[in-house]
């Protein structure tokens, strides 16, 4: 089942990356500036603050995604970002969608935002598709098959974290809520957590950041607050990969503001060791 799970998370993941890919010049053009700054408002709206955007790109992408789905995978469930869906764990398959993991990279214009496609049965992610948009790579992976990086020429490795042993050699990604109260605590965290690991990075994407721990381009990943979609697909490539994970629940809710965790396996201990010292393991509420 996982098999034709997974071709069809790819033959969709790759279709809406094509319409991102076309649909941005479209909509914004190469000299547009986002909304705030200049021009194009009525592509742009917010969400639950004014520094949380949504882009007409993201909604027609949601809605391919779920035609396609629909198309083929009649009577499966799906929860997306912007259309909402079962939040709860269901019996049969779900399929968890971020159209723009990164809508704010993607307004500006920065090359870091991904199509995020996940499968779950009762909760757990048993395939995973991301699509790193601007560099046109795949990551992909099917419980229990590991995880692969397929890049524009065809191309597939098969990925692996890093065999780093050092907790304060690790390189850390993470990201940032949107409430001035999640991002003040964040802040606090993260000036105590700097000088104890080699260094932090905000890619802006959590799927490419969860994708990055599974091909080692840094060792470890964590970030309060994020949605079913924002790990769903991610989550299992990284694992798959040997990293070592902790999870919010598959109903969980941004608001809740629980951490998700993806540390290469050889460093799992002491980076928790050192995330629960900071105070990290524990939520971060909105407000």
């Amino acid at each position: 089942m996982t098999s034709s799970l997974l071709d069809v998370a790819v033959e969709v993941a790759r279709a809406a990356a094509t319409h991102v890919r076309v649909r941005r010049p479209e909509v914004f053009g190469p000299n547009a500036r986002p909304s705030g700054v200049g021009g194009h408002e009525e592509s742009v709206q917010t969400k639950s603050t004014p520094t949380d955007p949504v882009t007409v790109v993201d909604t027609e992408t949601e809605q391919l995604l779920r035609g396609l789905l629909a198309e083929r995978r009649s009577g499966d469930a799906i929860l997306g970002e912007e259309g909402g869906g079962r939040t709860d764990s269901v019996a049969g398959v779900r399929w968890v969608l971020d159209p723009i993991d990164g809508t704010v990279n993607f307004l500006y214009g920065l090359p870091a935002y991904a199509i995020s496609v996940a499968a779950q049965i009762d909760g757990v992610s048993v395939v995973g598709v991301v699509v790193d948009v601007a560099r046109d790579i795949v990551y992909t992976a099917a419980r229990g098959r590991g995880a692969f990086a397929t890049t524009s020429d065809g191309t597939a490795t098969r990925l692996a974290c890093n065999p780093i042993e050092d907790v304060s050699l690790a390189l850390v990604a993470t990201g940032f809520g949107y409430s001035s109260f999640r991002r003040t605590a964040q802040g606090r965290m993260i000036g105590q957590l700097l000088p104890r690991v080699r260094d932090i990075r905000r890619v802006g994407s959590a799927a490419l950041d969860l994708c990055m721990v599974a091909s080692g381009a840094v060792d470890a990943h964590f970030e309060h607050g994020l949605s079913p979609w924002d790990w769903a697909a991610g989550s299992l490539i990284a694992e798959e990969a040997g990293a070592v994970l902790r999870l919010p629940s598959p109903s969980s809710s941004s608001a809740e503001g629980a951490v998700t965790v993806a540390v290469a396996a050889g460093i799992d201990a002491e980076f928790l060791t050192l995330l629960g010292e900071v105070g990290a393991l524990a939520p971060i509420p909105t407000d």
